[in-house]
C-alpha cells in the first residue's frame, strides 16, 4: 500500500476520501483554492496545499498545479474523486508519467468510455444492449432529421463527449429536434470542446438504473449491485436508492451480467459505474454510458454491502490482491443530495451558512462538504451534503429518510430540503413507481 495520497478534489468527496485514507494509515494531502480555505476538508487533511484562485480552471482543473503540489508534498498516489479531472485520460496519463499511482482505471479505459459514440459501438460488440441510435457523429441538422426519422420519435439528443446531462434534450417531433440539436451542439462545443452529437431512441417513462462494478487487479470484474437514479432535475440526479424498486430479480441478473461484460470489454480496474435506461413496460434495458470514476451516490452501495469503495480503490490501485464474494444487499438505502439552491426552480443560491445542525440516529450517514459559518461560493457545484439512510427494507428507509430530512437544519441560505421532503410525500416515490419524469411533473406549471 502506498503511504500517501493527494486528493485532487474538494468538498464532501475530498473529506470522504481523506477519512478512509487516515483510517488506513495513509497520509492524506488536500489541495484547495482560495475560495475553499476554510472548508472542513482542508483542516481534516494531514497536509493541505493552496493551488490557485477560486475559478476551477485556475485551481481544480489546473493539472500542472496539482502535479506540482504532489511533487512538493512527496505524494505517492493521486485520487481524483469525481468531476473536475476525474475522467480526464490526459490527466491520468500525466499522473502515471510523473511516477505516481493513479487511483482509477487506466487512461486507455477512460478514453474509450469518454466518447459516447465510441462507447456505444464498443458495448454493442461486447453484447451489452444499446438503444437504437447513431453509430457515428451527426454532422448537421439535415442528417439529424434523417436519423430521427429512421430511429423514430421521440429521440434524445446528446453531446458525444460530455456528461452530467449538459446539452441533453428530448425531441418529440421535427420542430423539437431542430431546437434540441442546436442547443446540444452549442453546449457541447462550449463545455466539452467538441460539437459531436449523437441521437438515441428516447424511452418515455423510463427509469435510470446503474450498476456499480469493481475491476480487480487480476482482471476480474465484480458487480456490487444496482442503484436507481431516476429522481432527476435537468437530467442531474437528486436522490438515489438501492436496490432499485423498479426492476425484477430476473432483470437485475441480466443487468449485472451486462455490466460485467462492459467492464471486461475495456479491461476495467477500480470502481466504475455502468449506467442504463430501463423501460418498465417491457423490462428491457439499454446502455447509456460508463462512468470511469467513483460516483456521487456510492455511499448507499456501501451501506447495503458493508464495503468501503474508497479502500477498495486504494487496494486495487496499489496492486493488492482483493477477494470479494457474491454481493447481496442487506436492507435498503436512499441518498438525498442537499443543495444550496432554490427548491422551486433549482437555481444555485450561494451564501453564508449561519446554522448547520445535522440529524443523528441509527441508520443515518451524512457526507458533508460544509459546516456552520462556511460560505457557499458561486464557483462550484452547490452540493452541500449527501444525507443517506439505511433501513431494514424500503419502507423503513423511507421513514428514516423523512425523519432525518425533517431534522436537518440549515439556515442562512436556501436549500432544497423542502423539495426533498415534498418528494417523500409524493405517492409515486413512496410506492416506488416513479420514473425520470417525476420531478418535471412535480414542478409542472
Amino acid at each position: 500500500m502506498f503511504e500517501s495520497v493527494l486528493v485532487a478534489n474538494r468538498g464532501e468527496i475530498a473529506s470522504r476520501i481523506i477519512h478512509t485514507a487516515r483510517r488506513m494509515g495513509v497520509k492524506a494531502i488536500a489541495v484547495y483554492s482560495q475560495a475553499d480555505a476554510d472548508l472542513p476538508f482542508v483542516a481534516e487533511a494531514d497536509e493541505a496545499i493552496l493551488i490557485g484562485p477560486p475559478p476551477a480552471a485556475a485551481s481544480y482543473l489546473d493539472a500542472p498545479a496539482i502535479l506540482e503540489a504532489a511533487r512538493r508534498t512527496n505524494a505517492q498516489a493521486v485520487h481524483p474523486g469525481y468531476g473536475f479531472l476525474a475522467e480526464s485520460a490526459e490527466f491520468a496519463r500525466r499522473v502515471i508519467d510523473s511516477g505516481l499511482i493513479w487511483v482509477g482505471p487506466s487512461p486507455l479505459a477512460i478514453g474509450r468510455m469518454a466518447d459516447k459514440i465510441n462507447a456505444r459501438n464498443l458495448m454493442k460488440e461486447a453484447g451489452v444492449p444499446v438503444a437504437p441510435g447513431t453509430w457515428e457523429p451527426v454532422p448537421d441538422l439535415g442528417t439529424a432529421l434523417e436519423e430521427a426519422e429512421r430511429i423514430g420519435y421521440p429521440v434524445m439528443v446528446k453531446a458525444a463527449g460530455g456528461g452530467g446531462g449538459v446539452g441533453m434534450g428530448a425531441a418529440f417531433d421535427e420542430t423539437g429536434l431542430r431546437q434540441a440539436y442546436e442547443t446540444a451542439r452549442s453546449r457541447a462545443e462550449r463545455f466539452f470542446g467538441s460539437p459531436d452529437i449523437l441521437i438515441e431512441k428516447f424511452v418515455e417513462r423510463a427509469r435510470h438504473v446503474e450498476v456499480q462494478i469493481l475491476g480487480l487487479a487480476d482482471g476480474t470484474v465484480v458487480p456490487l449491485g444496482e442503484r436507481d437514479c431516476s429522481v432527476q432535475r435537468r437530467h442531474q440526479k437528486v436522490a438515489e436508492e438501492t436496490p432499485s424498486p423498479g426492476i425484477t430479480p430476473e432483470l437485475r441478473e441480466r443487468m449485472l451480467a451486462a455490466a460485467v461484460r462492459a467492464g471486461e470489454a475495456v479491461g476495467y480496474r477500480g470502481a466504475g459505474t455502468v449506467e442504463c435506461l430501463v423501460d418498465p413496460a417491457t423490462q428491457d434495458f439499454f446502455f447509456l454510458e460508463m462512468n470511469t470514476r467513483l460516483q456521487v451516490e456510492h455511499p448507499i452501495t456501501e451501506l447495503v454491502t458493508g464495503l468501503d469503495l474508497v479502500e477498495l480503490q486504494f487496494r486495487v490501485a496499489a496492486g493488492e490482491r482483493v477477494t470479494i464474494g457474491p454481493v447481496r444487499p442487506d436492507g435498503h438505502a436512499i441518498e438525498f443530495r442537499v443543495y444550496a439552491e432554490d427548491p422551486q426552480r433549482f437555481l444555485p443560491n450561494p451564501g453564508e451558512i449561519k446554522i448547520w445542525e445535522e440529524p443523528v440516529g441509527h441508520g443515518i450517514r451524512i457526507d458533508a462538504g460544509y459546516a456552520e459559518g462556511n460560505t457557499v461560493t458561486p464557483f462550484y457545484d452547490p452540493l452541500l451534503a449527501k444525507l443517506c439512510v439505511h433501513g431494514t427494507d424500503r419502507a423503513d428507509a423511507v421513514r428514516r429518510g423523512r425523519a432525518a430530512l425533517d431534522a436537518f437544519r440549515i439556515e442562512g441560505l436556501e436549500t432544497n430540503l423542502p423539495f426533498l421532503l415534498e418528494l417523500l410525500d409524493r405517492r409515486e416515490f413512496v410506492d416506488g413507481t416513479y420514473d425520470t419524469g417525476l420531478v418535471d411533473r412535480m414542478r409542472a406549471p
